[in-house]
């Protein structure tokens, strides 16, 4: 990674924050995606610094009062945020990077920076900080299609690479036997006899070559361009030796697929980082952000997929992480061999600028070659967009349904605020929640229906054998309920040791209070009396409590109770009234329902 200064007139200003960006990058360590950041905020600044200053630039210097830079860099940063999205997070990035270089400089003793530049780099960025927005997860048919399509891909790779390693067994030397026969320029390129400029340079004009080497870059759907024939059969050579760009995307989804983990945690696997057991194999996952490497097994057998996801690859893994890491290692050994400090498992072989053959780290972010690239290339179509961090939010939404939503086991590979910020936000989860909720509030309204029975006319109804089995109750229920053997107060109760509310075979803790919200109560009609002064105890504690603390406690008894009065004839409450006043009804209730707490 290369920065040259005089690409700029205002030279002298990108070599000093280059310097900077140099012994910061030294100094920490710090990744290649940071270490590109520095590079292009140095870039976008002195960009800007030539636009504006124009000649004046050549003069421009961090220790320099004129021009002032100060007031550049202001500039710099109200009008970056018009070259990005709406809500990008880079402007305040890419500022806050120049900041801190320009700030590293000034606290160093023989690097002097201008006081008014100094003062302005101490303050607060003047570049507000955009906003993220969550992706979704893919949906279970999407990653199904992913699986599927990088399977084949593998699959047909191996096929290709296998075919170009016979063809340069069966090779010569191309400058012996000629430079248009594939196995021998195979040969070549294999055993490092010839290098991909030499293939360019030694190979005849397009319409000398034979057919069989024309079909190896024809396409039915564009005509050859003659200036570029050198240059595409070379990178188709390399292509049949090596694994590209584009193929190891097919690896990165397969093991985020089945080991759950992101998308960087197992492109950065090293050769080191890889342990195979008898049962399966152990992997070393470092995740940079959080400073943590984690040590996971995972065993030979596939994980099984989950609840309503078909099993669609018979001839092949699914989700065997050992078998996965064994393909892609088997894959990617040639280009190790040939650069033995290269340890990585993510590594591939290109033909450079220069047309050299370059092995090195894979970069999945490279133009033409990125997931949505492979997705066209694979003929996959997703809904959304095409991030391969949302596979990673669909194995954590199974692994949350697998647990039954216990977050400290979904949150096992980071903390459970991460989960709740950053995955718990997903599609399916959200369904789930609103069906635990519907579910629940079906429950407690199937409850609230499911009240006591009554019965306003005669009880007749129970001497009938068939209509006592159809009411769900047994010969002997019935006949306690029609004599009063089981009266609980306010009502008969059909079994007074199972009751909802209390622990079977333990009688019921509740009554008489909440007999008017309980299955298990029958009122029959010589309970009116005993309802009408229950009545008038729920009249005089809505008088004591405040209606939403009343609701509360005795909305649905309350309710009930004038459903079943209501039931009642003027005659029939009068009567009742008459046995209540010449004391031959009594309500018996415990202390408690005297005693109300507002908490």
């Amino acid at each position: 990674m290369t920065l040259d200064p005089n690409v700029f007139r205002c030279a002298t200003l990108a070599a000093e924050l280059a310097d900077e960006w140099v012994n910061h990058i030294e100094i920490t360590g710090a990744t290649g995606s940071t270490a590109g950041l520095g590079r292009r905020a140095i870039r976008e600044f002195c960009a800007h610094v030539d636009t504006v200053l124009d000649e004046q630039a050549r003069n421009a210097g961090l220790a320099e009062q004129r021009p002032d830079l100060a007031s550049v860099l202001a500039q710099w940063e109200r009008t970056l945020p018009a070259c990005f999205r709406a809500g990008s997070n880079t402007p305040s990035t890419l500022a806050a990077m120049v900041r801190a270089l320009i700030s590293r400089r000034a606290h160093h003793d023989q690097r002097p920076v201008s006081p008014r530049l100094g003062r302005l780099v101490d303050g607060e960025v003047g570049v507000a900080s955009g906003g993220t927005r969550e992706v979704d997860e893919f949906s279970r048919a999407d990653k199904r299609a992913l699986v599927r399509a990088a399977w084949g891909w593998v699959h047909r790779m191996e096929e290709r690479l296998a075919a170009g390693w016979a063809a340069a067994d069966r090779g010569r030397h191309p400058a012996e036997h000629g430079w248009t026969e594939v196995p021998d320029l195979c040969w070549g390129l294999t055993y490092g006899r010839v290098g991909p400029r030499e293939v360019r340079d030694n190979l005849p004009v397009l319409r000398d070559w034979p057919p069989e080497l024309r079909s190896c870059i024809e396409r039915p759907d564009r005509p050859i361009a003659a200036a570029r024939a050198k240059e595409m059969l070379t990178r188709w050579l390399v292509n049949q030796l090596y694994p590209s760009h584009l193929d190891l995307h097919t690896y990165r989804i397969l093991l985020v697929a089945a080991t759950g983990h992101t998308p960087e945690e197992v492109t950065t696997l090293t050769i080191d980082d890889v342990e195979f057991l008898p049962s399966g194999v152990r992997l070393s996952l470092t995740k940079r952000r959080a400073q943590r490497v984690l040590h996971r097994s995972f065993d030979n057998t596939p994980a099984q997929p989950a609840a309503g996801e078909p099993i669609d690859f018979t001839d092949r893994p699914h989700r065997e992480v050992g078998t996965i890491i064994r393909r892609l290692m088997h894959a990617t050994d040639p280009v190790r061999e040939r650069t033995p400090d290269l340890r990585h498992l993510f590594v591939v072989a290109s033909v450079s600028v220069e047309n050299g053959l370059r092995l090195a780290r894979w970069n999945y972010n490279l133009p033409r070659s990125r997931f949505g690239n492979w997705l066209d290339a694979a003929n996959v179509v997703i809904d959304g967009p095409a991030d391969i961090r949302r596979l990673r939010k669909s194995t954590k939404v199974e692994k949350a349904i697998a647990f039954g939503g216990r977050i400290a086991d979904a949150a096992d590979d980071h903390h459970e605020e991460v989960f709740r910020g950053h995955y718990a936000q997903g599609t399916t989860l959200r369904v789930m929640s609103g069906q635990v909720i519907a579910t629940a509030q079906e429950h407690w309204f199937a409850k609230a229906l499911n009240g006591p029975t009554v019965l306003t006319g005669s009880t007749d109804v129970l001497d009938a054998p068939e209509q006592v089995a159809a009411l769900g109750l047994s010969a002997q229920q019935a006949e306690d309920i029609r004599r009063g053997a089981l009266d609980m107060g306010l009502s008969q109760c059909a079994d007074p040791h199972n009751s909802p509310y209390g622990r079977s075979g333990q009688l019921c803790p509740v009554a008489p209070l909440r007999c008017l919200e309980c299955r298990n109560a029958w009122i029959l009609p010589s309970n009116l009396p005993q309802l009408l002064l229950f009545a008038d105890h729920l009249d005089q504690l809505r008088l004591r409590l405040s209606p939403q603390h009343f609701a509360q406690l005795w909305g649905q008894s309350h309710t009930n109770l004038q459903a079943v009065l209501s039931e009642r004839t003027d005659e029939e409450k009068a009567l009742a009234r008459r046995h209540i006043d010449t004391g031959e009804a009594f309500l018996h209730l415990p202390l408690a329902a005297s005693v109300e707490f507002d908490r």
